[in-house]
């Protein structure tokens, strides 16, 4: 190789990628290439071979250097070489900046210097002091196209690494990276505010500190969870909400942790200081006797009028003491708010989640709903989420807590920014709050704040911690309120006088004085409203007994809904399967054949939604069904075209959506349940994949569906379909644990039923959404009986039934009976079986459809036939220790006839619901049919 190739290979090697993009910005706009480069383009443009080449098409920088090389230029090509290997070095700083700045920014109000970073150091690219006023092309980095590195590095730092961190590189989607680079280092990441604007968030500030000042004086050791070291948030939420209205937006549905509760109760929704020290003295006992919730955990919903003059709703969830399990339930209500108002856009409405730093990397229910944030059945357009950065989980410090960097790593799983600020520096909280506002209006995504303070008290006002964080405390005493340290920046710029100050803050306490002393002397306790606005004309409390509204459906509209459930629409190629079945169940609506489960269902969702209720139900796999039952949803087979003939029965019909919810129970089952408050004249449904999945949803039902209404006063009608039965599929896939929800059953707070035939199936789900007491309803639904011969239910049952809360025995007649079998579900079809193939017709059984609330006078009407000396049994599954014989043996005298001697046949006790083995199966379901009709061992 002579020496013009080796200068070739070595200037292709070392640069020509990166002089391939320099010559593309260089045809683009001259000014953004460094003048070296800028003049060596122009010099070769004007050669012979290369006349106007710079401007050509076919120029190749390859071929530039190879003829540069053979006129003995190869000078002025080093040169420029030097300059392209300096701007790459230039092009990885910057880079690396927007990588790793966040790591050294000063977020944290009790850390002094972070570590430093190696990549973050212009030595680390081999660029020296001798660099730092030479000029580099910027056209890709804020501010003008050419800048020196000593500008560069100022503007990196001040855009990276102060006040204000940012994780935004881990963005796969060009244009949101783009987007924020550009809205951050223009300004760099510095919100220039005026007077007005100060003085409005010293005013928060003040709000904030004055009362958590105010409550732990005058309610000494009380429970507040106060908000003192992070004040921040009162203005945070104060600029987040005006800027929503400015947005457009009309309505925020909040969910926050009892951190700072009451003071974003007073401050930011506009609850009456004397309602909340009416609380704080707590003298109506008699009127919440077993009933309500401390303080902190109660919603609120109020009016804002921003400064423009625009109104927004605020509601403030209620919240329990698992803290972020309020996360999905805040998005299902506002997602039920959208829908109501026809808002698909998902533009008038928004969620604000005010998280903890420990309950944020350590619930599992925060990434089930950032799951749920870009998915079609579930998005709102775009959660803010703030977190309050304490910096302490109780006692247990961030190294103990968590194995990530930042309690908020786990949103990096979304496609969307991370703002970590320094809650000390409201005016940088006052930036990130406008670039997140600005960020969520334009991709409607979420966005994260995590904003760094620290807890000036333990975790509440007697808890002491210096016990566990010593040195922690000791930085926190020596602090001055985020309040006065912005009010010395303030007065040291002479933005605001200390009379102006003073001001603003007696008016605070002279409020507050006023508002404690018209609690003290009112002696009338105002408990939260319930049912006004959505909730007018809705019931609660104990079961009418007048509540009997019609379920039934006219003869002749039936064949008009079966039919537009099974037309297909012209060349869709549908499943061979599915077509017989659709032909089935054309059958069914003649009259020609008995109605199964699935046409009972789809006849029951198709007549609410014809009626103008909305219909939801969503679940894993539930749009085919998960034991291929359902088929909601048709496919094309040749294009995997969609087909749903539930959006085709009417022009006028309520929209009925069936959904398939992520691999999730905690987070779709909080979601529906939030959907379901804020939707009470519709059908929302929630299908477990099998009865156990509702498992891993305790949370959800423990502590908001069954106990809200007696803590909150709040009703939901959400229906908990929950497959269950004992047919050889193991411990896991039997039992929907029937027996935890008998045993939170008390005062009339839900509805448990197990139907048996399709007919019961279909008016129990029409009732629950006619009928004005709105009760969550859990419904053990079947698999077997899915397909069972005898578990069909003629068309007359439909157009002339009601949902019967018992079913007497309809095998005996009038012949006297040895014994009666009482029992509920698929244990029902077994025990008639067993009673032809034994040809015994002196056993009487009856079903107990509804279990709670309990069908006292119903089930005594049914025994009234049988005489004394009538065995009477129950029969069961399950275990003994499980389903419902331990409550139905609870409470027998609100029901037994004291004639009989009641019995129990079931599987004896067990810690597991079920065996594993099938065969295992049939031989203790046939020990028990043995044991139902003749007392066998």
């Amino acid at each position: 190789m002579n020496e013009q190739q080796e200068k070739s290979v070595q200037l292709d090697s070392l640069s020509l990628p990166y002089i391939e993009e320099l010559f593309a910005r260089f045809q683009q706009d001259p000014q953004t290439v460094p003048p070296d480069w800028r003049d060596f383009f122009h010099e070769w443009g004007e050669q012979g071979e290369g006349n106007g080449a710079h401007r050509g098409p076919s120029f190749r920088p390859r071929s530039l250097f190879h003829t540069l090389g053979a006129n003995g230029n190869g000078a002025q090509a080093d040169a420029s070489m030097r300059a392209a290997r300096h701007q790459d070095r230039v092009d990885q700083l910057i880079r690396a900046y927007r990588v790793r700045g966040h790591l050294v920014a000063a977020v944290d109000p009790l850390l002094g210097a972070r570590p430093v970073q190696r990549e973050l150091s212009p030595e680390h690219y081999r660029l020296y002091e001798s660099d730092l006023d030479t000029p580099f092309s910027t056209s890709f980095f804020g501010g003008p196209s050419s800048q020196t590195l000593r500008e560069i590095l100022d503007r990196l730092r001040n855009t990276y690494c102060r006040c204000i961190g940012v994780q935004f590189m881990h963005i796969d989607d060009l244009e949101l990276r783009e987007w924020l680079q550009a809205h951050m280092e223009e300004t760099e990441n510095r919100l220039d505010l005026g007077h007005d604007q100060q003085t409005a968030i010293l005013s928060r500030l003040t709000d904030a500190v004055i009362f958590e000042q105010f409550v732990r004086k005058k309610f000494i050791g009380a429970k507040t969870y106060s908000l003192e070291g992070a004040e921040s948030l009162i203005p945070l939420l104060h600029m987040a909400i005006e800027r929503a209205g400015d947005d457009g937006i009309a309505e925020i549905v909040l969910g926050m942790a009892h951190r700072g509760r009451l003071n974003v109760l007073v401050n930011i929704l506009g609850k009456n200081p004397q309602h909340v020290f009416q609380e704080f003295e707590d003298q109506h006992a008699r009127l919440r006797e077993g009933r309500g919730d401390v303080k902190y955990h109660m919603g609120y919903s109020g009016d804002w009028t921003t400064r423009s003059g625009k109104s927004v709703h605020l509601s403030l969830c209620f919240n329990p003491s698992h803290l972020e399990f309020v996360n999905p339930v805040a998005l299902g209500r506002m997602r039920a708010k959208q829908d109501r108002c026809e808002d698909y856009q998902r533009q008038r409405g928004m969620v604000m989640l005010i998280h903890g730093d420990a309950g944020f990397a350590g619930q599992g229910i925060v990434q089930e709903t950032l799951n749920l944030s870009q998915l079609d059945s579930y998005t709102t357009g775009g959660t803010l989420h703030v977190i309050v950065n304490n910096q302490l989980g109780f006692t247990t410090p961030p190294q103990q807590g968590r194995s990530s960097v930042y309690a908020s790593d786990v949103a990096k799983m979304l496609q969307i920014p991370i703002f970590h600020v320094n809650g000390e520096n409201p005016e940088a909280v006052a930036q990130v709050i406008n670039l997140a506002m600005d960020f969520r209006r334009r991709f409607q995504r979420d966005v994260v704040i995590d904003m760094y303070c620290y807890r000036k008290l333990g975790h509440n006002e007697s808890d002491e911690p210096t016990f566990t964080q010593p040195v922690m405390y000791d930085m926190i005493e020596q602090l001055n309120s985020v309040r006065d340290s912005y009010l010395q920046q303030l007065l040291d710029l002479g933005e605001i006088t200390r009379e102006e100050a003073d001001d603003i803050a007696e008016s605070r306490r002279e409020r507050l004085e006023k508002e404690l002393s018209l609690a003290r002397r009112s002696d009338t306790f105002r408990p939260t409203e319930m049912l006004g606005g959505v909730w007018k004309g809705y019931l609660g409390g104990p079961e009418p007994a007048d509540d009997q509204v019609e379920t039934k459906l006219p003869h002749e509209k039936i064949p008009q809904l079966i039919e537009r459930l099974t037309t297909t629409p012209e060349s869709f190629h549908l499943h061979r399967k599915i077509e017989r079945g659709l032909e089935s169940r054309r059958a069914m609506g003649r009259g020609e054949e008995p109605f199964d489960w699935a046409a009972a269902e789809a006849l029951a969702l198709a007549s609410i939604g014809t009626a103008g209720y909305r219909v939801r139900l969503s679940g894993q796999d539930t749009e085919r069904g998960t034991f291929s039952q359902r088929h909601a949803i048709w496919f094309d087979q040749e294009d995997g075209t969609r087909y749903t003939p539930f959006e085709h029965l009417a022009d006028d019909q309520a929209p009925i959506e069936v959904i398939n919810s992520p691999l999730s129970e905690m987070g779709v089952l909080g979601f529906e349940y939030g959907y379901s408050l804020d939707y009470p004249d519709g059908l929302i449904l929630w299908e477990a994949q099998f009865g156990d999945f509702a498992n891993v949803a305790q949370v959800i039902i423990d502590q908001f569906i069954i106990s809200a209404e007696d803590k909150w006063r709040r009703l939901s009608g959400l229906v908990l379909l929950l497959p269950h039965g004992f047919e050889g599929q193991g411990p896991e896939h039997s039992s929907a644990r029937l027996e935890r929800f008998l045993m939170l059953a008390a005062e009339d707070n839900i509805q448990i039923v197990y139907p048996t035939t399709p007919a019961q199936y279909f008016h129990v789900l029409r009732r629950q959404a006619l009928r004005r007491w709105r009760k969550p309803l859990v419904v053990m639904t079947p698999k077997s009986l899915l397909r069972h011969a005898q578990a069909v239910s003629p068309l007359e049952e439909f157009a002339e039934g009601r949902f019967h809360r018992v079913l007497p025995d309809e095998l005996m007649g009038d012949r006297p009976a040895e014994r009666v079998l009482l029992c509920s579900g698929k244990v029902y079809y077994d025990l008639v079986e067993a009673c032809k193939e034994a040809e015994r017709d002196d056993v009487a059984i009856i079903r107990l459809e509804q279990l709670y609330p309990f069908p006292e006078l119903q089930l005594r009407a049914s025994l009234e036939t049988y005489g004394k000396g009538t065995r009477l049994m129950w029969v069961q599954e399950e275990p003994e220790n499980m389903g419902a014989w331990r409550y139905l043996k609870a409470h027998r005298e609100l029901w037994f006839p004291e004639r009989f001697e009641l019995e129990v046949v079931a599987r004896p006790a067990s810690s597991s619901p079920a065996t594993g083995s099938s065969s295992s199966h049939k031989l203790e379901q046939a020990k028990l049919l043995r044991q139902a009709l003749d007392g066998e061992p």
